[in-house]
């Protein structure tokens, strides 16, 4: 067995900033999109993917990974966004057994109302604390740890 290697203070220091980041900033966007759009960052995430998305549809579980959410986790949401009048499922063409979640005109309205006030507050909170360079720096950071948590498939299969 491999001897605990302990973090050193500035590890330490740097980690726990770290956390603070990783819980403070989806509880701002949370409350932003609470208030101004009553969404959440997870709801906004599906309405913002499949307003990208061709056809305004995705498989379910093309969007629960796009989404980083569990196929459970947004098989509930999509069912409060479904009474919401914002998306609909359908059966996946070619496959009984598979669904699809589509934006409805609604959804998308909504989508593009709340976009706004969204990117104001990405931007406040992330983009104009930081230089081009420390910009730069975090998206290579967050490349190599996104790279460790959640690496890509073999041959683009997913």
């Amino acid at each position: 067995m491999e001897p605990t290697r302990w973090l050193d203070q500035d590890e330490q220091q740097l980690w726990r900033r770290l956390v603070a980041v990783l819980t403070l900033l989806p509880a701002e966007f949370d409350a932003q999109l609470q208030r101004d759009a009553d969404l959440t960052q997870f709801g906004y995430g599906v309405l913002a993917m499949l307003s990208e998305t061709p056809g305004r549809s995705r498989r379910m579980s093309e969007l629960a990974a796009l989404v980083n959410g569990s196929q459970s986790r947004l098989s509930h949401l999509i069912g409060r966004l479904e009474r919401q009048g914002w998306v609909r499922r359908e059966r996946a063409e070619g496959d009984g057994r598979g669904w699809r979640a589509v934006l409805t005109d609604a959804g998308y309205d909504k989508v593009v109302a709340a976009a706004p006030g969204h990117v104001a507050q990405v931007r406040s909170l992330v983009f104009d604390a930081l230089t081009p360079t420390q910009q730069s720096q975090l998206d290579e950071i967050c490349t190599a740890l996104l790279a460790r948590l959640d690496p890509p498939c073999p041959g683009s299969a997913c």
